[in-house]
């Protein structure tokens, strides 16, 4: 088949279940599915994980679906998916996927050929939107008894970019996204951060990769990712103090999930409230209490209905909602957690901010975002910047186009090749200045 054919055959998968048709081999009985898709065999858990953060649990070949053929190898690189053990916020074993890159281009730098750990922004919580998934299939459609799902894979093009300087990258799929032993609990700071790092532990233990103990590490996110990075890079010193971490860059950051939650609400991500509400039950069963008393019949169809969707079932299904349809009272989330002294407990230990990071550390914040707000982000590199932690606080000025989505996405666009060059940067060794004399007269 020619290459431009391949390519184009593989963006688009269309999985019905009803039909039998999916990505996964095996029994038909045995299939996982969400939404319409098939969930690879690969994604289910084994009942036993290994003692050590970071260990293999499984390995297999990745077919990159974006790939052209090369001398040596394909372009941009080749890949594996892995399975890794990890801990949660509760200090139980969890197993996580995701995949590891090994780039065709040579690294041109000093000593060792450097890793970065990419944490996905938001793809939501169903098991067929985790991003390994994507770079086999970049867009995936599902449809199964009224059920639809679309997902798009749009971090490809931030590690494809890492790959053509030289840099490996291994990316996470956070706990529960793709494995199928739990839902993602998604923004949660431990289990993200822990993810991050034993995600750098788990890319060193893989055989046959250009990469060596001596490798530096690097950490890139925007938005969901940005809070994983910057909880990683807080989380560092005290749980993997082996992790050679230099630099990080956090991109637009969900610092203050309180602040989060009042300018996500009505937008059209307010699908992301109902898929903190399912993680943070998940996490601490003892908030079921609360839910109970506040969640309406609709609330709790509607938490339902986003723990297996994707963004782009989201977008589609719950845009410009409001939280206070999903209450018996009609008071929004953030009237609920301030009126909530567990659940407030619970919000407030999210919070990044509080503990000096690891390395160098480039926040990027949008002025004009007020999805995630850029307030906050700033006051958490101000925050950084006080405990003596090493910042570059970068504000990034574009107009505001009156769309929260648009202002938040924006800015992702505009300063990705920056962020992938400032990074690079670090990890050949070049120094960053900190701004954070200066970071009080920044926007």
């Amino acid at each position: 088949m020619p290459v431009r054919s391949r390519i184009c055959s593989a963006l688009l998968v269309v999985a019905v279940s009803i039909a039998g048709v999916g990505f996964g081999a095996g029994p038909a009985a045995a299939a996982v599915t969400s939404r319409g898709v098939t969930i690879p065999d690969f994604y289910t858990p084994p009942a036993a994980l290994p003692a050590a953060n970071g260990s293999l649990v499984r390995a297999e070949p990745l077919a990159l679906a974006l790939s052209l053929p090369g001398i040596n190898s394909s372009l941009p690189g080749s890949a594996t998916r892995v399975m890794y053990k990890s801990t949660d916020s509760n200090g139980n074993p969890v197993a996580v996927t995701g995949a590891y890159l090994e780039p065709a281009a040579d690294w041109n730098g000093p000593g060792s050929r450097p890793l970065v750990v990419l944490a996905p922004g938001t793809m939501g919580q169903g098991d067929q939107c985790s991003t390994s998934l994507a770079l086999q299939y970049p867009l995936i459609l599902g449809v199964n008894s009224g059920q639809t799902t679309v997902s798009i894979g749009y971090e490809i093009l931030a590690m494809y970019q890492l790959l053509a300087k030289g840099v490996a990258v291994i990316q996470t799929d956070y706990p529960g996204l793709g494995t199928t032993d739990r839902l993602h609990p998604y923004v949660n700071r431990v289990d993200e951060g822990h993810a991050v790092l034993d995600a750098a532990r788990a890319a060193k233990a893989l055989p046959n990769t250009s990469i060596t103990a001596q490798s530096l590490v690097g950490l890139y996110g925007y938005s969901q990712g940005g809070g994983a990075v910057a909880s990683a890079a807080e989380l560092q010193s005290t749980y993997a103090p082996d992790v050679a971490l230099t630099a990080t860059y956090a991109g637009a950051p969900p610092a203050d999930l309180i602040k989060v939650t009042e300018a996500i609400d009505g937008t059209e991500l307010v699908g992301a409230l109902g898929w903190s509400v399912n993680g943070f039950l998940q996490t601490d069963p003892s908030l079921r209490a609360v839910a109970e008393k506040y969640l309406s019949d609709a609330g709790k169809a509607a938490l339902a209905d986003l723990s297996t969707m994707c963004v782009g079932d989201a977008l589609f299904g719950y845009a410009f909602k409001r939280s206070t349809s999903w209450t018996t009272t009609g008071k929004s989330l953030a009237d609920v957690i301030e009126a909530e002294p567990s659940l407030r407990s619970f919000i407030d230990q999210q919070f990044i901010g509080s503990r000096k990071p690891t390395g160098v550390v480039r926040v990027a914040t949008g002025v004009a975002d007020n999805l995630v707000p850029h307030g906050q982000a700033r006051t958490m590199a101000a925050d950084w910047c006080r405990l003596g932690g090493k910042v570059v606080y970068a504000p990034i000025l574009l107009p505001d186009v009156f769309d929260p989505l648009l202002n938040h996405f924006g800015p992702l666009l505009a300063d990705q090749g920056t962020a992938v060059s400032w990074l690079t940067d670090r990890l050949a060794g070049r120094s960053a200045t900190s701004n954070c004399g200066i970071l009080p007269i920044l926007p």
